[in-house]
């Protein structure tokens, strides 16, 4: 008789390479590695058919203290190679990993199409409002007024939302994290693998070196509970250490506004409940910001896919030729307007 022995349970030893990482010390990219590694481990996903994609800058490391197939590849570019390698091999599980300089500035038109396109990925950005391989210069997300090598009197530009930016593009799976969230990360980790297209998460990731504590006003403990709210579907949108306040609709507009449960006729009745469904909803929580409204985090939205692209650049294709008849290179080449030249 056969015994067949069942595979062993994959740890996140299983996906930590030899490679010393190095990042600053208290780098919040630490725990963004740990988070993946340990989400892969649940996951129970294939080294060996798992890809991790990056470009230049900090957090474009990342493959190299990855046990699974990885390409270090050229500023902002990281989306193009990525759409390349699933073309190419469809059943690669593939993760890009960028910074926000990487994918909003020189590499933006890039992540605008991987994005639209629907690419079956993980896209993570690591959002840290700054650009810290290069030593400091402001980036598309720093706030205006940052000081910094390259805007010594301040910045004077409007910063870009990723989220905002990745809901324009037609994303059809949106989410946020925080690095520190070591909980909270590995959930949406997971609903971003499970889903079918690009799935886009930003982590919010502190940079001790350069831009420390610029999220700050929602991810220190003392304020955190009040100015964070993790959008669960089907949840009333609540949020406080009391969790007596919430989100809703402001009468007579389309607004939302902050509220306190028990005050002045409030009820949770009043909440609204979140859809991660509603693309008009995430582009409103997307947008909010201490000190008016609390940070979302978590699933913000999701819109399932019928096909990927891959799938449509299979049928379409054979659709096409089936109909197509034999080939003709000369009627080809003589098809419309034609000119002699004597």
């Amino acid at each position: 008789m056969n015994v067949v022995t069942p595979p062993a349970a994959l740890t996140p030893k299983d996906f930590t390479s030899d490679q010393e990482v190095r990042w600053c010390p208290g780098c919040g990219d630490y725990a963004i590695l740990k988070s993946v590694r340990a989400t892969l481990a649940e996951l129970g996903v294939e080294p060996r058919n798992t890809v991790f994609v990056s470009g230049i800058g900090c957090a474009a490391r990342f493959p190299y203290y990855m046990e699974t197939y990885g390409f270090h590849t050229i500023h902002g570019r990281a989306p193009a190679i990525a759409t390349g390698l699933k073309i190419a091999n469809p059943e690669l599980d593939i993760w890009v990993v960028s910074g926000d300089g990487d994918s909003l500035s020189i590499g933006g038109n890039h992540l605008l199409h991987v994005l639209r396109r629907d690419v079956d990925l993980q896209f993570l950005l690591f959002n840290n409002e700054i650009y810290g391989l290069t030593k400091g210069q402001y980036s598309p997300t720093s706030k205006r007024g940052t000081r910094s090598p390259s805007t010594p009197g301040g910045s004077i530009d409007n910063p870009v939302s990723a989220a905002s930016f990745a809901l324009g593009c037609g994303s059809r799976f949106v989410a946020r994290s925080i690095d520190t969230l070591q909980k909270h990360m590995p959930t949406v980790l997971k609903r971003a693998h499970a889903h079918r297209g690009a799935s886009f998460v930003e982590i919010f990731q502190n940079c001790i070196v350069y831009n420390d504590g610029t999220f700050n006003r929602f991810t220190d403990r003392d304020v955190a509970a009040d100015n964070q709210i993790d959008v669960v579907h089907g949840e009333p949108l609540v949020f406080g250490a009391e969790k007596n306040k919430g989100l809703r609709v402001r009468p007579g507009s389309l607004a939302l506004e902050v509220v306190t449960i028990g005050e002045n006729g409030i009820s949770m009745d009043d909440i609204l409940v979140h859809d991660e469904t509603d693309r008009i909803l995430a582009t409103m929580l997307v947008a909010m910001d201490p000190p008016e409204f609390p940070v979302a985090i978590g699933v913000i939205y999701c819109s399932p896919a019928e096909s990927s692209y891959i799938d449509n650049m299979r049928t379409v294709p054979a659709a096409r030729d089936s109909s197509a008849g034999k080939a003709d290179i000369n009627a080809l080449l003589r098809k419309g307007h034609t000119w002699t030249v004597g």
